[in-house]
């Protein structure tokens, strides 16, 4: 599914949110790693859905922002799937980079 940002119009936006879209397509691929668990599995899903369409808010996610969700996504991957982190730092670039 392609990223709905408003912001990716154009310039340095545009080439950020065609980044955020390849590391979406990476994590992708990587969420369905037969090392990462179950309940990894949820919350990555449901950090993608929130990537992919940012009008998307979950009661479970609440007021959290949704840089905030990646920044603790990293931590939470960062030891167990290293892979898995270093695409979601990635991703909290392409996002700053397009001024969220």
């Amino acid at each position: 599914m392609p990223c709905r940002w408003p912001h990716a119009q154009g310039g340095r936006s545009a080439g950020a949110a065609r980044e955020l879209e390849e590391q979406l397509r990476i994590l992708r691929e990587l969420e369905g790693h037969p090392s990462v668990r179950v309940g990894e599995h949820a919350h990555l899903r449901e950090l993608i859905r929130r990537l992919e369409d940012p009008s998307v808010r979950d009661a479970a996610s609440g007021d959290e922002h949704l840089t905030d969700s990646v920044r603790l996504a990293v931590e939470r991957f960062e030891i167990s799937h290293p892979a898995v982190a270093a695409t979601l730092q990635s991703i909290g670039l392409a996002l700053a980079n397009m001024g969220i």
